[in-house]
């Protein structure tokens, strides 16, 4: 965390400034704690907190921390950092009556001085403000990931997992790179035209990872002293870093965008892209060329490293649970046999399969802190009031613990998502792409790719934990491929190997 250097103070001035601290400190708390709504209902409880500067929350596993406090203090939890107080949602039912049946109340961001003005120059769409601007930008990007759209890049996301495959049987330690390089050739596809496979190791790849990283942890509460003391974004060698990131990030935008301009100025038939039809509808859409590059930058961001962590986790996992593994093989021998490769037609005859990867959403979810929303108005739940312009997180992790959601939460279950009759219950759901009218734009597309990646590789191979290595369970969950694996996965071809690269690379 960036801090600002011990600043000399004289004796004389240490009385005044010990005298306004402990001013300051009362009116935090009477505000804090003493908070009630016009309604004259209170803030949902908090845990106990005397510190100047807030709640403390640890900067790794804070999910932990807040797990713990919904346990002990119920399904809403207040908590503060610096002047601003936070509502964290921990509970199936309670998030759902505050972000999905009250969603409008709930669709704006707060200020996010760290990643939203920062690191990404106010441009980016997850940390942009409710109103036109916004729904502009949600049209633009729904006019390639709308559930049609999605469908339509099925046989792009089959092909790309078949190679996937294949690359597993040439390097199978090296599956979690075999996922983004599958994860980010479809998305480079998508959003700028580029047929040639992107590697894992390709420069923007690793451009794209490190600007994860930077954003996953300008996130985290209390992160960076600027989101508590907005006007530090003046002090000059305040932030370096963040400024350095976010021209990092412009720089690379700006190189994809602009190839695809460049292609549009030759005869080359570059096929259809999300920037290509931005370039072209520009005038449509009234946005600046900066808000078109950053607009198909985060359709990158977004939907590379998210789903490449979610399909390692669905490959651990499944390594980690044999007997589930079993099942879910006995399915795909039942439904599909060894003669030919599972497609998306199989999927509606594959609910085990599904209900395996619905549980690894839930088991270990990839973004277990949440996104945090700010209310634009009141928001009564049972008797409690959050008052409008309050920053509301709905905390995956702590949802998905809930034992009246679901039972023995702690334990790996795919079952829980069938019925009777061995149907995917559709009374049962976790949020895994984020809450009401700010629900992420590739909820339609990112499943198909988790799936159609899942299915080949758990069809293909048997998968085994090497005992002998370290294994993180959690390693999966901060939103990024990391560099070091949390677990170390073999894979045993299930039928001879010569057969499955054949049957893979026939159609690829």
């Amino acid at each position: 965390m960036l801090q600002l250097p011990d600043l000399q103070v004289s004796e004389t001035t240490q009385p005044a400034l010990a005298s306004a601290a402990a001013c300051l400190a009362v009116v935090l708390i009477v505000r804090t704690y003493l908070a009630k709504s016009e309604r004259n209902l209170p803030l949902p409880p908090s845990p106990p907190n005397w510190r100047l500067r807030g709640h403390e929350v640890p900067y790794r596993k804070s999910y932990l921390t807040v797990e713990k406090w919904i346990d002990e203090y119920g399904p809403l939890v207040t908590i503060r950092q610096g002047f601003e107080k936070i509502v964290i949602i921990g509970r199936q039912q309670a998030v759902v009556d505050i972000m999905e049946k009250q969603g409008a109340a709930s669709a704006d961001r707060p200020p996010m001085v760290s990643a939203g003005e920062m690191l990404s120059g106010g441009q980016s769409i997850a940390f942009s403000h409710a109103g036109d601007r916004l729904r502009m930008m949600r049209r633009a990007l729904h006019s390639h990931l709308q559930p049609r759209a999605a469908e339509a890049y099925e046989p792009l996301q089959f092909s790309h997992a078949q190679q996937a495959v294949v690359d597993i049987l040439r390097d199978p330690h090296n599956f979690q790179q075999h996922a983004l390089t599958f994860t980010a050739s479809t998305i480079m596809k998508i959003a700028y035209g580029k047929t040639t496979r992107t590697l894992a190791t390709d420069p923007e790849v690793r451009d794209v990872r490190q600007r994860f990283t930077s954003l996953s942890a300008s996130l985290r509460p209390g992160a960076y002293l600027v989101d508590s003391i907005p006007w530090l974004k003046y002090v000059p060698f305040y932030g370096r870093a963040l400024r350095t990131e976010f021209e990092r990030g412009k720089k690379l935008y700006f190189s994809q965008l602009n190839r695809v301009k460049e292609q549009l100025q030759t005869d080359e038939d570059i096929g259809p892209s999300f920037a290509k039809y931005m370039l072209e509808n520009e005038k449509s859409y009234g946005f600046s060329e900066t808000e078109i590059a950053f607009l198909a930058g985060g359709l990158l961001l977004a939907g590379s490293h998210s789903a490449a962590v979610a399909i390692c986790t669905v490959l651990m996992t499944a390594a980690i649970f044999p007997e589930e593994q079993a099942r879910v093989h006995a399915e795909l021998d039942a439904v599909i046999g060894r003669n030919r490769v599972p497609t998306f037609a199989d999927e509606k005859s594959l609910p085990r399969m599904c209900a395996f990867i619905a549980e690894c959403y839930r088991w270990r979810p990839t973004a277990p802190e949440g996104i945090a929303h700010r209310t634009t108005k009141d928001v009564i739940w049972e008797n409690y009031c959050i008052p409008a312009g309050t920053t509301v997180i709905g905390n995956h992790w702590a949802i998905s613990r809930d034992p009246d959601a679901y039972p023995d939460p702690h334990a790996f279950k795919p079952e829980r998502w069938l019925n009777a009759d061995g149907e995917m219950r559709d009374d049962l759901k976790f949020y895994v792409f984020g809450f009401g009218r700010r629900v992420c734009p590739g909820q339609h597309l990112a499943p198909r790719a988790v799936f159609i990646h899942s299915l080949l590789a758990l069809w293909s191979f048997q998968l085994t934990l090497d005992a002998s290595k370290p294994l993180n369970d959690m390693g999966y969950m901060s939103g990024v491929v990391p560099d070091i694996q949390p677990c170390t996965v073999s894979f045993q071809a299930r039928i001879p190997e010569p057969e499955l690269r054949r049957l893979m690379q026939n159609d690829a």
